[in-house]
């Protein structure tokens, strides 16, 4: 990645745990992002394990996927209104109840409709756990330079727990039952849910009713761009995970698969480490577009790479903009946006990326079918600079 004016400030992580009720509300939250990170994939062992078919797996993933995308914001909306602390329970409990029927109609050999239906009611309440953890950040570190690296801490455990989840949901549900990995999930999700739920010194307060018209902000350009710059990042995401797939089959290494896209996923981590262990003098802005930029360059070797050394060293570099994006996203967020409508802000923002992921994995399977996988990698290059001009709106758009 591009050079950077900056410091290395070795203490910064600990600074930021040591902010009063951090790491308390930090941990709690750790089960639930595992949760998370576990619920799309053991829906697809649940489905599939009872009807035998992808297809039907897909079509209730499918629902889940879009429920969320659509309700979270509104959900996001009622826990900025009332507290983090009130609507917790309530989006627990009705998550947990929506797959707890997913389950019971899956079991029974109901009808497929009822299965997506469920799904979707298991994603409408899917609590938006990285969204309040980022407004509980953004509550006790405003306006402090510590910020930028407790989101980059934020940034780093999602990455672990999208790492370890879908591992976990795979073990668990091939050696025991295809339902273990949704019961898991959803148990993990409800203690670390409602472990967060009781840090209530540290939770943003519920917003004044005269704050209501600070929702109109939401309609501003720079935030638009910022979500714009999601859905490319998504559709990135989702082209790449079609693309090294298909690369690794049409070599005769499927198994390569999964290891070959991890690459990517461990650079990121590390790179995330280095990002907000330092103190950038260079502006958010500014760092935003670079990051972009390099995405964008970083996917020309992909295109090129014919064997699975130099697709291995290609996937290296596009993890060096990733976990830096994923922090500057969310400080340029909570800077532009009302106090009152922050997790608003950070839902309908993964919201634009969880839809651009589902529309590049379409499109990339797409191109893939009729092509091959380096027409996928075209794709992946074209969702970046897309991305890249989104990036570079939000700088010339100010706050």
């Amino acid at each position: 990645m591009p050079a950077l004016t900056g410091r290395i400030v070795a203490p910064t992580y600990a600074e930021v745990l040591r902010t009063p009720g951090a790491w308390k509300f930090y941990l709690a939250a750790a089960p639930a992002r595992i949760g998370i990170a576990m619920t799309g994939l053991g829906i697809v062992w649940l489905v599939h394990g009872s009807t035998g078919s992808y297809a039907a797996a897909g079509s209730v993933t499918g629902g889940f996927a879009v429920a969320e995308a659509v309700a979270g914001p509104q959900v996001a909306r009622l826990i900025d209104r009332f507290g983090q602390t009130r609507m917790l329970p309530v989006t627990l409990l009705a998550h947990a109840t929506a797959i707890a029927l997913l389950i019971s109609l899956t079991v029974s050999d109901a009808s497929l409709w009822s299965l997506v239906v469920a799904g979707v009611l298991a994603g409408g309440s899917l609590p938006q756990l990285s969204a309040q953890t980022a407004a509980r950040w953004s509550y006790a570190l405003r306006d402090t330079p510590l910020l930028s690296s407790a989101f980059a801490l934020e940034a780093l455990s999602v990455g672990i727990a999208f790492m370890v989840g879908p591992g976990l949901v795979g073990i668990v549900s091939s050696s025991t039952t295809p339902a273990a990995g949704s019961i898991l999930a959803t148990s993990l999700l409800l203690v670390g849910g409602l472990l967060l739920a009781i840090q209530r010194g540290t939770a943003p307060p519920p917003t004044a009713p005269g704050e209501h018209g600070s929702a109109k902000r939401l309609l501003h350009k720079r935030f638009a761009s910022l979500v714009g710059t999601n859905i490319g990042i998504g559709l990135f995401f989702g082209s790449m995970q079609v693309s090294v797939t298909a690369f690794a089959v049409s070599r005769g290494t499927a198994g390569l698969a999964g290891p070959l896209y991890s690459i990517t996923s461990l650079v990121s981590l590390f790179a995330g480490l280095v990002y907000g262990a330092r103190r950038w003098r260079t502006a958010p802005e500014t760092q935003f577009v670079i990051a972009f930029i390099w995405l964008t360059i970083s996917c020309v070797p992909l295109i090129a790479a014919h064997t699975s050394v130099t697709i291995a060293v290609a996937l290296v570099l596009p993890g060096l903009a990733i976990a830096p994006f994923q922090t500057l996203s969310a400080v340029l967020t909570e800077s532009t946006v009302h106090p009152a409508i922050l997790t608003q802000a950070f839902t309908w923002v993964n919201s634009g990326g969880a839809a651009g992921m589902a529309l590049g994995s379409a499109f990339a399977g797409w191109v893939v079918d009729g092509h091959s996988a380096q027409y996928g990698f075209v794709v992946a290059l074209a969702a970046a600079a897309t991305a890249t001009l989104m990036a570079m709106t939000v700088k010339l758009s100010g706050r």
